[in-house]
């Protein structure tokens, strides 16, 4: 199966959005509806579980988009109770090509006291000797995702109930997790100690409903209550509302930085700050940081539109759509042969030529991983008349790969790691080439003094190579981390 956009291959991809309903009737639409909402987490497949006082469990799992495979109501009614979560995904750490369908989430398991979903974003950096340590005692494993480990942890556990055996697994696990998992009567959240990724609390009716980002909420019409707080564990039933507590060590937070530069949705809430405000305060930062003469800010869209107005706003130079985007780029638009694949930014981007020609041009982007669909991106701009190309980057440069849920290349496969700045922009063939820098952005997310040295308030290791859980698995196969300044 060919990856959800064959031409979108230079961009960190987040790998995962869950999301999680109960007390409400049918509860597995308004999981499809949340699935859609975070999409843009994960467009290679998607996954569900419900929970029927009758029927028992129920699950669906299905590659590709939400929209083409849970709005049906021949398999919505395949899913009934009060009850459901669900997951879209891009891929796991286990996964090497393309994707299994055992491979797609939730993961469901029987245990002595009944039967338990789990659905999980982030990665478990020690997954590899836990998948050992447990094959070694006997455990069967159904698919290569890292996630599965912790129903064989929960199964080995000796707790009285499901939700202290998930709270005994989850202390053997390492990295990053926001879970969303399910029993016959409650629905339960986590996040892991450091709060890497994302995870709210809704509430719709009666019901409650626990998601990836806040945008989620608003398409099923929620309330947004809270973020579920690093090291929280919320337990949910109908009966006894919500029940939470903290079974881990605490420690500080330490928050994907990169969640307020891209992954997440400009209309969603984090950390009670607009994403989308965020983004527009990273552009302001960025012309504060590197101004250049120009004629016209641009945005690589959709994800450099907020810089690129907030740099527009701070210079004083127009904002204009300088790139206009194919919204009708399908998955299956065309097979992508060699020939077509040359073409893939143009079938996806096309420039507006009377705007652009002669013009001094600022392009604004979130990042730079591999260059590749930058200097295409320039190639297109100057074929279409412009006199110059300037870019300019929503965030530092990014050097290290991240192990904590984000599809990323080998470290020499990221351009920043192995080139100077300067040599980036005689690579990429432009003007000039300015990123923000780590204490710019810390600014632009609210931290007035910048980062703190000795104690970073966001995981920012793909910029800093400071990684706050050692990525145990990757030591073992060799990776090098940054030596300790």
């Amino acid at each position: 199966m060919p990856p959800a956009n064959p031409f979108d291959d230079d961009k960190l991809k987040e790998e995962c959005g869950v999301f999680g309903v109960i007390g409400v009737n049918d509860a597995s639409n308004f999981v499809a509806l949340g699935l859609h909402a975070l999409q843009h987490r994960g467009q290679e497949a998607g996954g569900i579980v419900s929970h029927d006082a009758e029927q028992g469990f129920n699950s669906a799992r299905r590659f590709g988009y939400v929209r083409d495979n849970f709005t049906s109501q021949k398999v919505m009614e395949t899913l009934p109770g009060p009850l459901a979560i669900g997951h879209v995904r891009y891929s796991t750490s286990g996964s090497k090509g393309q994707t299994a369908i055992r491979d797609v989430q939730p993961f469901f398991g029987e245990f002595a006291m009944g039967g338990a979903a789990i659905a999980h974003n982030g990665n478990i950096t020690n997954a590899n000797a836990l998948r050992r340590e447990l094959i070694e005692r006997g455990s069967i494993f159904q698919s290569s995702s890292d996630s599965e480990c912790i129903i064989h942890l929960m199964a080995r556990s000796l707790q009285r109930n499901i939700p202290e055996r998930m709270e005994d697994a989850l202390r053997r696990v390492e990295g990053a997790f926001s879970i969303v998992a399910m029993t016959r009567t409650k629905l339960i959240g986590v996040r892991d100690p450091l709060g890497v990724r994302p995870l709210v609390l809704g509430k719709i009716g009666d019901g409650w409903a626990l998601s990836s980002e806040t945008c989620a909420l608003d398409i099923i019409g929620a309330d947004f209550v809270r973020e579920i707080k690093p090291g929280e564990m919320v337990v949910i039933s109908e009966k006894h509302g919500v029940q939470s507590h903290f079974p881990f060590r605490r420690v500080s937070s330490r928050f994907c930085i990169f969640e307020h530069v891209y992954f997440s949705r400009p209309d969603s809430i984090l950390g009670g700050r607009s994403v989308y405000e965020t983004r527009e305060n990273i552009g302001r930062e960025l012309a504060k940081e590197a101004p250049v003469d120009a004629d016209l800010v641009c945005p690589v869209p959709d994800s450099g539109t907020p810089a690129a107005i907030g740099f527009s706003l701070e210079s004083g130079i127009p904002y204009a759509m300088g790139i206009i985007r194919n919204q009708y780029m399908g998955r299956t638009f065309i097979e992508p042969t060699e020939s077509i694949r040359n073409m893939g930014v143009r079938l996806k981007l096309n420039v507006n030529r009377a705007l652009v020609k002669g013009k001094r041009i600022i392009l604004v982007d979130d990042s730079v991983v591999r260059g590749t669909t930058s200097r295409k991106i320039k190639e297109m701009i100057l074929d279409a008349g412009a006199a110059e190309v300037h870019f300019r980057i929503a965030s530092p440069p990014t050097q290290w790969p991240c192990f904590y849920g984000v599809d990323t290349p080998q470290r020499d496969k990221l351009l920043a790691a192995t080139m100077s700045e300067d040599e980036m922009r005689d690579h990429l063939g432009v003007d000039s080439l300015k990123f923000i820098s780590l204490d710019g952005l810390y600014r632009a997310v609210g931290e007035a003094d910048g980062r703190n040295k000795t104690c970073p308030q966001y995981c920012d290791a793909c910029f800093s190579g400071e990684y706050p859980v050692t990525p145990s698995d990757q030591i073992t196969d060799g990776f090098v981390m940054k030596a300790a300044e």
